[in-house]
């Protein structure tokens, strides 16, 4: 299940998994695109691999990492607890 995290103001939408049992959690992160469609990518925490980059140049990942990184500790925490609406203490 994938639970919605962030919309930034481009419209690029940040969603994310469940703590899988290796301790790994996937953020999927994609924004409209008139050509594309969509632009996707996908960034595994908590080592920051990513996969699956389509549409996003190099300075779009190198911009999304920070957003990541800024928020990683939110997103493991809420991957715990089933998403935002769930988390204790929020």
């Amino acid at each position: 299940m994938m639970y919605p995290f962030l919309v930034l103001d481009d419209e690029t939408e940040i969603v994310h998994s469940e703590m899988r049992p290796d301790g790994r959690v996937e953020v999927y992160i994609e924004r409209p695109d008139a050509e594309l469609c969509f632009k996707h990518a996908t960034c595994f925490l908590p080592d920051y691999t990513w996969e699956d980059v389509y549409g996003f140049d190099e300075d779009d990942v190198a911009r999304l990492q920070e957003v990541v990184e800024s928020c990683a500790h939110l997103i493991m925490e809420f991957s715990k607890a089933g998403g935002f609406d769930r988390a204790s203490g929020f």
